[in-house]
């Protein structure tokens, strides 16, 4: 293969199967020497994918890699850092009970043969790497007590302390303040200067014209175009990232609401490690409307959610139907006042796999068929039937264990568990997440029946379409705060998408 000096490393026809996806298509990428290569996409676009098959994370299931003209087997990471080729990951993997300097070297530790670690030597090198980032970190401190932001940047240091070529970047600036950000862009340039290649993946658009010097932009797991960050602007970068695809509508026209079923006011949530996820939120849910909040991985919008189901602790004012619930409320109290949650991990904490379909239905709503103390078997029995049949959920039976059902279906017994205990307020975090098209298609018909029942229903979701298919109103989150409220019919894609990367 011809070398062209300016490229170090190609990917051609990569593909990537998953079951039921297909998330890279016969993608060609190439990756500038010495340069800021900005990827870019909306979520589920394959950015990640591409990265992690560079990485040596993952194999390609088709095509082929191309490193200095030669080809070459991503089999291993490990593979990968012999050949110069690093990662920063989107969630940090450190070992919270380590030193810093115990996590840079972890796997790698500097030693001969059987004697001891050589201590020492790993902490000189570690303070290297921190006053390389502008850190004053000690080697010593266990990553436990760190910030997130510091956390982030022991990642990085982690990939800077090994012969680099090039270093892959995947979100590196979610947890960072506006400082910190600004000492890794310095980094970044320091690194380019000497050589270094970066590979960059950021949904932070104004960042990303900052400090890119070439852009590709993937749609839906395809290549779609790539420029010089110098030729191009955000309006063209939204342009290319959304395409002109129509927009699928399931409301209905006329749609009338009724009074305030929810209002959050001034909500902000603080986390143990001092960081901002929900930043003085204010917004109110009416009976029957169906309202959207679309948002990035990080934005606050399942914490937002959490906020609302009291499973942090946060201040600010939440009232159901009129009613204000304090902030330390426990969650069996919410419910009890009328808040239904369908939670974003179905498999982790929406379903109990091996429990019959019935169970995992009523479970949540036991206590509103207690008769003298004992669950009235009938009542229970004939709530499961017509949830059932309401929902149309494809069972044999409701004796059968719920990991027997497709992803579909198991969602779909997931919201009937929350219609069981009656809402007012039904919350759905990431409900299409993990089901394939045609049962997206019956869970918003789904959330429109609901709604046209009275309740008000929250959903959440990081799919541009999905937000404009399904929303009477939709808010934007950003870096915790509600950058946009509006109705679906006043907007576009192309005015979410900027509000979404506000609030930096």
């Amino acid at each position: 293969m011809m070398i062209d000096d300016d490229i170090i490393l190609k990917a051609e026809k990569v593909s990537m199967l998953f079951p039921g996806t297909k998330a890279l298509n016969n993608v060609d990428y190439k990756v500038y020497r010495g340069a800021v290569n900005v990827l870019i996409g909306e979520n589920g676009a394959g950015k990640s994918t591409l990265m992690k098959i560079i990485a040596g994370v993952q194999q390609p299931t088709e095509g082929h890699l191309f490193l200095e003209g030669q080809p070459i087997h991503m089999a291993s990471t490990r593979v990968a850092a012999g050949l110069g080729i690093g990662m920063v990951h989107q969630e940090l993997n450190l070992s919270e009970n380590l030193t810093v300097a115990e996590n840079l070297f972890l796997g790698r530790e500097v030693q001969k043969g059987l004697t001891p670690i050589n201590n020492a030597e790993q902490r000189k090198v570690t303070m290297e790497a921190m006053a390389r980032l502008k850190q004053n970190i000690d080697p010593d401190e266990v990553v436990h007590n760190l910030k997130v932001g510091q956390k982030q940047l022991v990642e990085i240091a982690k990939a800077l302390i090994g012969d680099i070529k090039i270093l892959i970047l995947d979100e590196p600036t979610s947890a960072l303040s506006k400082k910190e950000v600004q000492i890794l862009f310095d980094v970044i340039r320091d690194l380019t200067s000497q050589g270094i290649t970066i590979l960059y993946i950021s949904h932070r658009l104004e960042e990303l014209m900052e400090i890119g010097t070439h852009i590709t932009i993937l749609r839906d797991g395809n290549f779609q175009s790539e420029a010089k960050v110098e030729d191009i602007d955000v309006p063209w970068i939204v342009r290319e990232m959304l395409g002109s695809d129509p927009v699928s509508d399931f409301l209905p026209p006329n749609r009338q609401f009724g009074k305030n079923v929810m209002e959050a006011k001034n909500i902000t949530y603080v986390d143990k490690s001092e960081r901002t996820l929900v930043d003085d939120a204010s917004f109110e849910l009416k009976a029957g409307e169906i309202v959207g909040i679309y948002g990035l991985m990080g934005a606050g919008r399942t914490e937002m959610f959490e906020c609302i189901l009291g499973k942090t602790t946060y201040q600010g004012t939440i009232l159901i139907d009129e009613v204000p619930i304090h902030s330390k409320m426990k969650t069996a109290q919410r419910i009890k006042l009328g808040v239904g949650l369908v939670p974003e991990d179905r498999k982790q904490s929406g379903i109990f796999p091996v429990s019959s379909v019935s169970n995992n239905l009523s479970v949540a709503s036991l206590w509103k068929r207690l008769k003298f103390r004992v669950i009235a078997d009938k009542d229970e029995c004939e709530a499961v039937k017509k949830t059932i049949a309401d929902l149309s959920i494809k069972v044999s039976s409701p004796t059968v264990e719920i990991q027997a059902l497709s992803g579909g279906n198991q969602q779909k017994v997931v919201i009937g568990r929350s219609l069981l205990t009656e809402p007012k307020v039904l919350l759905l975090d990431e409900p299409t997440r993990g089901i394939d098209i045609g049962a997206k298609s019956d869970v918003f018909e789904m959330m429109v029946k609901l709604s046209e029942m009275g309740i008000g229903i929250l959903f959440s979701t990081s799919d541009l379409k999905e937000i404009m298919a399904i929303s009477d109103r939709i808010l934007v989150m950003s870096n915790g705060k509600i950058t946009a409220n509006v109705e679906r019919s006043k907007t576009n894609e192309e005015e979410l998408v900027f509000a979404s990367a506000q609030g930096f």
